[in-house]
């Protein structure tokens, strides 16, 4: 299995803390939320090498960051070429970009590089493994319908098979969302150009995942703990007060 961490925007909507700082490297308590996110990723005893891919903007950071870390494994920045907003591929046009620019002949293990998250990856992944060559993808209970508006909001059957998915719905079903966390199984791989082939759109996974399960099956896995998407500056406050809180 391989880990690739998306890091392909441009933090428009994190204003002046994004402008010249990649979102996966603003810190919350003593690390970068992407120094939380290798730290989920590096038990699972399956993972081969981690992949970050990013854009030209922001490649040189990560670079000078990953010099300074000294992860001891296998840390691979892949440059995605672009160089604006209005250019960029998108968060499954990155993983398409990767599957074909690396020649990806693995699972694939999916995390968004804004995502910071306490839940334990190895019983997701053990779970995921178990439903290959199927797609399982990472849900956690937000709480407020309100809040579950500015997501792709899931049902489960009692199996855990997705039976419905709605990105953005304006009156939420459920409280229950999809993270940006993926299993991609070797041989579901394949799908991903399908879909952008039929499409034609590249940005956001949320979609990719609703026409998946309108295709096959897709399983989901509910995640506990605490997560936050850092996608304005008001989550990324909140984390920073709230994450790993009252743990010292």
């Amino acid at each position: 299995m391989k880990a690739l961490i998306l890091a392909g925007g441009y933090g428009t909507r994190l204003h002046a803390l994004g402008k010249d700082t990649p979102k996966a490297l603003l810190e919350v308590g003593p690390q970068c939320l992407l120094e939380y996110i290798i730290e989920e990723i590096t038990p699972l005893e399956s993972l081969k090498e981690i992949l970050l891919v990013t854009n030209n903007k922001f490649y040189q950071t990560f670079r000078r960051w990953a010099d300074d870390y000294g992860y001891s494994g296998k840390i691979r920045i892949i440059n995605d070429g672009t160089n604006s907003p209005e250019d960029r591929l998108g968060s499954i046009g990155d993983i398409d970009f990767v599957i074909r620019s690396e020649q990806i002949n693995d699972d694939l293990l999916v995390i968004g590089g804004d995502n910071l998250f306490d839940g334990d990856l190895r019983a997701y992944s053990q779970f995921a493994k178990t439903k290959a060559p199927l797609v399982t993808i990472g849900l956690y209970n937000i709480g407020k319908l309100d809040d579950a508006k500015r997501f792709g909001v899931v049902a489960l059957d009692s199996q855990r098979k997705i039976i419905s998915f709605e990105e953005k719905p304006a009156k939420p079903r459920s409280t229950l969302i999809a993270m940006c966390l993926y299993y991609f199984p070797q041989k579901s791989l394949g799908h991903i150009s399908d879909y952008l082939l039929e499409s034609g759109k590249s940005d956001t996974a949320g979609d990719y995942i609703r026409w998946l399960s309108e295709q096959l099956t897709v399983y989901g896995f509910e995640f506990h703990g605490k997560w936050y998407d850092i996608g304005s500056v008001e989550s990324y406050r909140e984390a920073q007060n709230d994450f790993r809180a009252g743990e010292e």
